[in-house]
């Protein structure tokens, strides 16, 4: 009974997905993936003449909390969706009203086994802020310490995960019946969308982040990471210290520019500190997530985290001093190092491209160099010749772009070159360091001999596997089609000489036969003959010619 109500409830949000799709003007996507909309309705008067992303980006608001999150999620991965829909999805704001305080305290009961009386000495009942996974609450401990709440919005789990399952089928019937959309690879957008939605609905990652952050700022009075109380968290409750201060877009207009421009240099050099130090940033710097006290900056919401290995980490600072002396060749080479260049991707014009973007920065001082909207740019042009960048390579641009953005806001003389440059040549000198050098060396020696440990055996597998027949190469070839039609042509002309030298051979003999019946004193089956081969091996010289290849 419960799987009838699931696939009527599935169906039904099916039916509704499809009608909002109508509504806005992509009624065809359901047309081509043929699927049947029930109850359609009709374009909506004018809404043709609504540029494409404006649409796509009207279709997840009226569906509602996960579509709202699918579209802010793709607008921080142009690599995925095209940039014009990636900019259109960044206006999305995950604004819903707040749930019941009586669905608040059973979730409290539920997951901390509590009532809210028993675990606060106070709890506001109005909530402070509200989002589609969840909304906060100033409380109270008995302790004293005062502290901000985050409860799971009640059922949001289910409907994500329906919704996801929708996705994942919508996905497949694109890709299967719309091949111009398998160059954006729709099932691999859903996928790296449950994978982030699912670890934002686990309040507790969200507070190991935190407590990663708190760890790595120990020592530093620029930057405050709240508590986690763990006494008061769960997967659907997280509690943290509530941080007295205000919002950095909420700066005072009378704050004179002596403590803007300190502001705005310790966030950006905590983000430089998280980034070339510690390889692991807080990746939604927003205005509403950094909060400042004095001088302090104190950052919020850690549900959205980027990581940067020791390799990206150095590819990096390679690129940011190639940019900062602009050296276009050297930075076509290091991004080329960091992407994977696709089969679409032609080099010559890619670098013809980059130029241009790099050209526009020549004849400026060093303070005048933007790096983080030079980098946009780059990346923008980089995705653009199908060259695939990593995930965390992306987050990252789009971090230091937000941040300097909000840098700028504070403070309008703002340059981040100046902060980024000491960070960038103390991660390159680390790089060059004799000791640094001489681990690496000790760790390729290590990593080769376990290689030529582990070979044998392998080797061995593969001569078993050989042996007994279990061997299966599986070859993919790519670009071939032009080959195999050519091969096609010469195989057909080859054939047709064959022919027409056996029919030839085959006339000259009846010809010298003089049997059967004559014609002007020669076989009439010869003549036939000669005359055939005439009009083949014209029909086949004519061939040729057109085609200019002889």
């Amino acid at each position: 009974m419960f799987g009838i109500k699931k696939r009527y409830n599935r169906i039904r949000r099916e039916a509704e997905i499809m009608n909002v799709l109508v509504k806005h003007g992509f009624g065809y996507i359901a047309d081509r993936i043929n699927l049947q909309v029930i109850g359609k309705k009709k374009v909506s008067a004018g809404e043709e003449k609504i540029p494409v992303p404006v649409r796509a980006r009207l279709v997840l608001e009226d569906l509602g909390p996960t579509f709202i999150k699918f579209g802010q999620i793709l607008s921080m991965r142009p690599d995925l969706i095209p940039v014009e829909f990636a900019e259109e999805f960044k206006k999305l704001l995950d604004e819903v009203p707040p749930f019941e305080y009586e669905h608040v305290e059973k979730q409290i009961r539920g997951e901390l086994g509590s009532s809210v009386g028993e675990l606060f000495r106070e709890f506001k009942k109005e909530p402070t802020a509200a989002a589609s996974i969840g909304q906060v609450h100033n409380a109270k401990l008995k302790t004293d310490d005062t502290v901000v709440v985050k409860v799971q919005r009640p059922g949001i789990e289910d409907i994500i995960e329906a919704d996801v399952e929708i996705l994942f089928n919508i996905a497949r019937l694109v890709t299967k019946h719309i091949p111009e959309s398998r160059l954006y690879d729709p099932v691999g957008i859903v996928e790296e969308f449950a994978r982030t939605i699912r670890r934002e609905l686990d309040y507790t990652i969200e507070g190991r982040n935190a407590d990663r952050l708190r760890k790595n700022f120990e020592g530093d009075d620029t930057v405050y990471i709240p508590l986690v109380y763990w006494d008061f968290t769960t997967r659907k409750v997280i509690t943290m210290e509530l941080v007295k201060g205000y919002k950095v877009s909420e700066i005072e207009k009378s704050l004179n520019s002596e403590n803007r421009k300190k502001i705005s240099e310790n966030i950006a050099k905590s983000y430089m500190k998280q980034i070339f130090i510690d390889g692991f940033f807080h990746a939604d710097p927003h205005p509403g997530n950094i909060f400042v006290r004095n001088s302090q900056i104190v950052l919020m919401d850690f549900g959205m985290v980027g990581r940067v290995d020791d390799y990206t980490k150095e590819k990096i600072a390679n690129l940011f001093i190639a940019i900062i002396q602009k050296d276009i060749d050297d930075i076509i080479e290091k991004l080329l190092d960091i992407g994977m260049v696709s089969d679409e991707t032609d080099i010559p014009k890619f670098r013809a491209d980059i130029t241009e973007v790099i050209e526009e920065y020549y004849g400026t001082s060093l303070q005048q160099v933007d790096i983080p909207t030079m980098l946009n740019n780059i990346l923008k042009t980089t995705i653009r010749h199908k060259i695939i960048i990593p995930s965390n390579f992306i987050l990252l641009i789009k971090t230091l772009v937000t941040m300097e953005g909000i840098c700028r806001e504070v403070d309008p003389e703002f340059n981040l070159t100046e902060i980024s440059k000491p960070f960038v040549e103390a991660l390159i000198k680390e790089k060059m360091s004799p000791r640094y050098l001489m681990d690496k060396f000790m760790k390729t020696v290590t990593e080769f001999n376990e290689l030529l440990i582990k070979m044998p055996r392998k080797v061995d597998q593969i001569l078993s596997k050989l042996e007994t027949g279990d061997l299966v190469i599986d070859l993919e070839h790519k670009g071939l089609t032009k080959f195999i039609s050519e091969m096609d042509t010469s195989s057909n002309r080859l054939s047709a000489s064959l022919i027409i030298s056996a029919i030839i051979v085959g006339s000259s003999i009846i010809m010298l036969t003089g049997k059967g019946p004559l014609l002007f004193g020669f076989p009439v089956f010869g003549v036939v003959g000669f005359a055939i081969a005439a009009i083949l091996g014209m029909g086949l010289v004519i061939s040729i010619l057109r085609s200019g290849k002889f």
